[in-house]
């Protein structure tokens, strides 16, 4: 629903266009990227677990699920890959029940509120951990 829902937030460009970008930023890093969307929890799990032993590092914007997801925390922790948390939003000044994370301590770190540039910076600190 980016680009859609609170633009005042989340701005107008739509989510294939941050794609197109986060994508082409990644691969100037020297990643290769893939862009993985779903609004099922048990989706998002799988390829979680999907991840183990084939990718370096991960990004993840749980949106809501971050609030109340022990599932994908769970998912998270018994993966060797070091995931960020990442929010375009700055959850910590929104409603208080935005304030906590439920995956956070599953992840390496955590960055919010710089919009798309939000998963810029984690590709950015990506990049140096796996150096």
């Amino acid at each position: 629903m980016i680009g859609i829902r609170e633009k005042s937030i989340y701005g107008t460009e739509n989510s294939e266009e941050i794609n197109r970008q986060i994508v082409s930023y990644a691969e100037s890093l020297g990643f290769e990227c893939e862009v993985f969307q779903s609004n099922y929890e048990g989706e998002l799990i799988d390829k979680i677990h999907e991840s183990i032993g084939s990718i370096a590092g991960a990004i993840i914007n749980a949106g809501a699920l971050t609030h109340y997801s022990y599932a994908l925390h769970d998912a998270i922790a018994c993966t060797s890959v070091p995931f960020i948390e990442v929010h375009m939003s700055n959850i910590h000044k929104r409603e208080e029940f935005r304030h906590t994370s439920v995956i956070a301590a599953a992840c390496k770190g955590q960055i919010c509120g710089f919009g798309k540039d939000s998963y810029i910076i984690a590709l950015n600190a990506l990049k140096g951990m796996t150096e």
